[in-house]
């Protein structure tokens, strides 16, 4: 999430972490104090709940996090609410403290389902309003039949309009089908156009899907993806409840108003849009590659019932917090020869579109869980850019606005490029 935002034009004035060889990860790459301040990413080591955000109050554009996925993970043991990682009250209680502009909150889709919604509404109620906090002893039901009372008395530079919708990480160019949910919200005399009465994921203007599965199919059926790679054509299989869409499609297609799903195999060839990759050299099991970090084959590689892998020609599964034997074969891709093997931790990192000069601490076990707990670098990238333009049309607004009253707006500074992710 920090590095999206980063590319996005975020300049952090605080990064907050209190895993010690995540913190190690952090300072190998953007923490170092040699860098120069601009580029730098502060780092607040220990519990978000016990560092002095109010020192930041006023300053901060937007105020990101991703509170721990466990409670309302599906692999999970679905304590939610009740679970002792649930942070999602701290990450509340740092927005109350810095009052961003904006704010961006990310969350396994699993807090959607019907057991976890009303939680999941609460957070959206206690977000519109986070100077409201609950008393001692409340329950969070209670809480939220109060925020809801006294949601009218709160003044709009404490009130928040929220939004949320569950993404699909393919339809925006990551070549792996990771669904999550992401939480959006902007301070009320910060955003005018919004519409209240939308349900939910229809309020904000999210950023419009750029790739498609029913590209990819056109362009597997029309031969052009199989050129791109070079390799012999081979016919798709297209379900007759698809037809239609992918003839569409491939009218969309040719007039690039889309682009087809990335797959697993324009991760590992370096076929990424835009982004800046290489191919990746096949691994060879326990041989470091000397050009690529992590990117050593690993041996052991089983397939059997409910552990199927990843097809090269279709996106990569949900990259998880394993070393390899995730539920699902996740970790395992099936060759063009007709064999198997496990990514290397540095494929993982390009599936999840972390660039190859990004390090991660080692061991292996270890950079893979940082690889399976992160957000895709370009999708946050993506919701960042997305999020600034927002801002900055706020900004451009009041300008207007105070122009044509003859008054003068006081100076806003950078308004997309300071920003809190944590």
């Amino acid at each position: 999430m920090a590095l999206g935002l980063h590319e996005a034009g975020f300049h952090h004035l605080a990064v907050n972490e209190m895993d010690r060889r995540s913190l190690d990860t952090l300072r190998m790459n953007l923490a170092d104090p040699d860098l120069a301040p601009a580029v730098r990413w502060p780092l607040l080591p220990g519990d978000v709940r016990e560092q002095p955000w109010e020192e930041l109050e006023g300053r901060i554009a937007l105020c990101a996090g991703g509170a721990p996925c466990q409670p309302f993970s599906l692999g999970g043991i679905h304590r939610g609410d009740g679970d002792a990682r649930n942070l999602w009250p701290a990450f509340i209680e740092v927005v109350k403290g810095v009052r961003p502009r904006a704010i961006l909150g990310e969350n396994v889709r699993g807090l959607t389902r019907p057991a976890f919604l009303p939680y999941l509404n609460y957070v959206c109620d206690w977000l519109s309003v986070p100077h409201v906090p609950p008393r001692s002893g409340e329950t969070w039901r209670k809480h939220h039949t109060r925020l809801k009372r006294m949601v009218s008395e709160v003044p709009d530079d404490e009130r928040y309009r929220v939004d949320r919708r569950v993404l699909c990480a393919a339809d925006y160019g990551v070549p792996q089908l990771r669904y999550r949910l992401f939480i959006v919200a902007f301070r009320m005399d910060e955003v005018e156009v919004w519409d209240e009465a939308a349900p939910w994921g229809e309020r904000w203007s999210w950023p419009t899907p750029t790739h498609s599965r029913d590209a990819l199919l056109a362009a597997q059926a029309d031969g052009s993806y199989w050129d791109v790679h070079g390799i012999a054509h081979r016919e798709p299989e297209i379900p007759k409840s698809r037809e239609l869409a992918v003839r569409q499609a491939r009218s969309r297609l040719q007039s690039d108003e889309i682009r087809p799903w990335r797959t697993l195999r324009d991760a590992l060839a370096g076929a990424l849009d835009e982004e800046d990759f290489c191919a990746l050299p096949e691994p060879r099991e326990n041989q470091p590659h000397p050009d690529f970090d992590f990117h050593e084959g690993i041996p052991g590689a089983r397939l059997y019932k409910g552990h199927s892998g990843n097809q090269l020609d279709w996106p990569a599964k949900t990259i998880k917090a394993g070393v390899h034997g995730v539920p699902g074969g996740e970790h395992v891709v099936l060759l063009d020869n007709g064999g198997h093997r496990y990514l290397t931790v540095r494929e993982c990192a390009r599936v999840q579109t972390f660039p190859d000069h990004w390090r991660f601490e080692k061991p292996r076990s270890e950079a893979s869980r940082q690889i399976g707990n992160a957000v895709p670098v370009r999708l946050a990238k993506i919701m960042g850019g997305r999020i600034a333009e927002t801002l900055d049309s706020a900004i451009e607004i009041r300008k207007t606005d105070a122009t044509r009253s003859r008054d003068h707006l006081a100076d806003d500074g950078p308004c997309a490029i300071q920003g809190l992710a944590g």
